[in-house]
């Protein structure tokens, strides 16, 4: 017998840890589960946000990955080490190396496959309209084809949740403020250094997120960024 219970995908990032945070708002009482994947992402510094991340809200965190050789041919500065990271806006057409092939396809199916054996309907992504022009598994088309599949991958529907799909970086920086995310715990960095870079697109966007937002941003950039990152500029 299925229960309503959620598998949210966090990442360690700005996004999926507001999306644990809302869920565990919206869900008072009902069971809730994080899934972090380790997929040969350069950035693996993410993982230990991850897990800082759910011991701060208090939720089980399970881990689980991906074997990296699956993306070894790909151009995809995440996996391929020798494909460099771009520097920039997030909007810039060189960001494009940063996808990782189907990954939220090959993530989804993890976190509903990990809600089945927890007997919960319900599986999270915190895929947003930031995120649309690069990201091809970002897109609303995706999540909606993937809502259709979930919903008769198994005897009963599995449920998928995208709460910021139409919601900007700053909407959700703005409602991660609201809801007490402890921001200087999650990490976004596509270089993967100990402190964020300040000049790769997600660094950028991150800063660019606060601004908008009108918050003070609390990440820790390294000296590349020369103490202000490329979106104060």
């Amino acid at each position: 017998m299925m229960k309503r219970g959620f598998v949210a995908l966090l990442s360690g990032g700005l996004d999926s840890s507001t999306l644990l945070a809302y869920l565990l708002r919206k869900e008072v009482g009902n069971p809730i589960e994080a899934l972090a994947v380790a997929y040969g992402q350069r950035h693996t510094r993410e993982l230990k946000a991850a897990s800082d991340i759910a011991q701060a809200f208090g939720v089980p965190l399970y881990q689980t990955h991906i074997d990296p050789s699956i993306f070894h041919n790909a151009e995809s500065s995440q996996t391929n080490y020798s494909v460099a990271v771009p520097h920039g806006h997030y909007m810039d057409e060189s960001m494009q190396v940063t996808v990782v092939p189907n990954r939220n396809m090959l993530l989804l199916s993890l976190a509903a496959a990990r809600a089945i054996s927890l007997g919960y309907d319900h599986i999270a992504y915190a895929a947003h309209a930031g995120d649309h022009a690069i990201y091809p598994d970002c897109r609303p088309q995706f999540a909606w084809k993937m809502a259709e599949l979930l919903h008769i991958c198994h005897f009963s529907p599995i449920y998928l949740e995208t709460p910021f799909l139409r919601k900007t970086k700053a909407d959700i920086v703005a409602l991660g403020h609201q809801l007490d995310v402890p921001f200087h715990l999650t990490y976004s960095c596509y270089e993967g250094q100990p402190l964020h870079c300040g000049l790769c697109g997600t660094c950028v966007e991150r800063h660019e997120a606060f601004t908008l937002a009108g918050l003070h941003d609390p990440t820790q950039y390294g000296p590349a960024a020369a103490a202000t990152p490329q979106a104060a500029k």
